[in-house]
């Protein structure tokens, strides 16, 4: 049997800052955790504090939604979408297993291929994306300060910023969350600069004008479309941050720090776009929204905004490329973590070579099928939580994630809950973008043009699991193997 079937490292695990992360997927041992929930903040700050969450405000507006009807509709969206990512971290924390390994546990190791293969394409998808938006930035940006701009440009920020990204995926956990911290402070400060800045273009009279909206068909699709591209597109990562966790460290304090570090970057600048909408909402449907934000502002803020909108996208993508590459080991392939960052970072290179140089207008297409693999994801968050939340109480049984004594291959109910999700919530959704359609065969009047099959793709995918799995649990099993780690009091 191998070392990684058992749950143990090949070589003696590190994580310290400036060094390439040796553990893979298996089980970090109690000797290795470190840390405080509180660090937490930090990763999840950062991650967020993209000003592309301006976006989302505008698009609560367009929902025919007035100015406090559309701010709580992104405070909702926000903490209630947060709050998942918050949970599957407890699950890191009492195991010291990443996300998708522990999500054999509700589906099974073979159970577990078509989930993990969604969040992967997922997760290399939404790198590619952030990183060919970041470059188009830069590139924009330098057009603004009257640098003759082009194709050499476009390679330079591109190889730069996709530099950046692959080398500190390479390096881990530790390198990861002390730049996030970093990041934190920079942009954090800058935000407020560019806030400020942009305040006047605010038209106050045309705000206090706009109409009371529909609370079902206007407030409810807003806020599902908010979830949508906050929480349930980072709920399949929770469980990768929180694994070098102490066992015994708060899990209110995971689910606090993760939820409060993640929303205020994204409330504070959705509630902003909410005011910009005064201008149109034209902003929701630009192909360049970051360079829109960029046009009134002063030549010297030009620099410092390139900062937040490029690097806000970096720190996005450096989770996402550092959990494809989990995901990848989850999926079977037998290399070090590092080595399997590297190949995410070829597999994104070639993406934005396609995106940014052959296919200029497949970037936009591209992100419509991001959306819709939000649904599968949204499915199978809502199987994990449940199992979590009424099987695992007392921990996980880690040797069987590994394919240990006590393995399943497939678990019947987690796979069919997640395909009864997955079946309701394509069929209740459209996502239109340039080259790209979903029309789904559900998706009629509050369904229309909004991301409401993600809530009830979560909701049906819960209910299933939950019916069927928890009484089966209930009843004796022949062999049952007691569970290893215990959560904390």
């Amino acid at each position: 049997m191998s070392l990684e079937a058992t749950g143990q490292r090949e070589q003696p695990g590190t994580d310290r800052t400036w060094s390439i992360e040796t553990n893979g997927i298996n089980a970090v041992p109690d000797e290795e955790r470190h840390g405080r929930p509180s660090e937490l903040f930090w990763v999840w700050f950062a991650a967020n504090i993209s000003v592309l969450a301006v976006v989302y405000g505008v698009i609560a507006v367009s929902f025919g939604l007035n100015v406090w009807q559309s701010i709580l509709a992104g405070v909702v969206g926000t903490v209630l979408s947060f709050l998942l990512v918050g949970f599957v971290g407890v699950a890191g924390k009492r195991s010291g297993v990443p996300t998708f390994a522990l999500s054999r546990a509700a589906f099974g190791r073979v159970g577990n291929v078509l989930p993990t293969l969604t969040s992967y394409l997922s997760l290399v998808g939404w790198e590619t994306v952030l990183v060919a938006l970041a470059t188009l930035a830069v590139d924009s940006l330098l057009d603004r300060l009257g640098v003759a701009t082009g194709t050499h440009t476009t390679v330079i920020a591109f190889l730069v910023i996709a530099g950046v990204t692959i080398a500190v995926g390479l390096l881990g956990h530790a390198t990861i969350v002390h730049i996030q911290t970093w990041f934190t402070w920079a942009f954090a400060i800058l935000t407020v600069g560019f806030i400020a800045l942009e305040l006047p273009q605010v038209e106050w009279s045309k705000l206090a004008d706009l109409p009371t909206g529909n609370w079902l068909t206007g407030f409810l699709p807003a806020t599902s479309i908010i979830m949508a591209g906050l929480g349930i597109s980072w709920a399949n990562v929770g469980a990768d941050y929180t694994r070098y966790l102490p066992r015994r460290s708060s899990s209110r304090g995971v689910v606090g720090w993760t939820v409060l570090g993640c929303s205020i970057g994204p409330i504070v600048l959705i509630t902003f776009g909410v005011l910009l909408a005064s201008k149109g909402t034209g902003l929701s449907t630009s192909a360049n929204p970051l360079g829109d934000l960029a046009e009134p502002l002063p030549t010297w803020f030009l620099v410092p905004y390139m900062l937040v909108a490029a690097g806000g996208l970096v720190a996005g993508a450096l989770l996402d490329i550092y959990s494809s590459g989990l995901n990848l080991l989850t999926l079977g392939v037998r290399l070090p973590r590092y080595q399997s960052v590297a190949i995410d970072g070829v597999l994104m290179i070639l993406g934005n070579i396609y995106m940014l140089f052959i296919a200029k207008d497949f970037l936009g297409t591209f992100q419509g099928f991001l959306l819709v693999l939000g649904v599968p994801l949204a499915a199978w968050a809502a199987v994990f939580l449940v199992d979590l939340a009424t099987l695992r109480r007392d921990g996980y049984d880690v040797r069987a994630l590994y394919g240990g004594e006590g393995r399943r291959t497939v678990n019947p109910a987690g796979v069919v809950a997640w395909l009864v999700g997955v079946v309701i919530g394509l069929g209740l959704i459209t996502s239109t973008t340039k080259g790209f359609t979903w029309l789904g065969w559900w998706a009629k009047g509050a369904f229309q043009g909004s991301s409401l099959g993600l809530l009830v793709a979560f909701v049906a995918a819960g209910l299933v699991y939950g019916l069927w799995a928890v009484p089966a649990s209930r009843r004796p099993q022949p062999h049952e193997q007691p569970a290893v780690g215990a959560p904390s009091p």
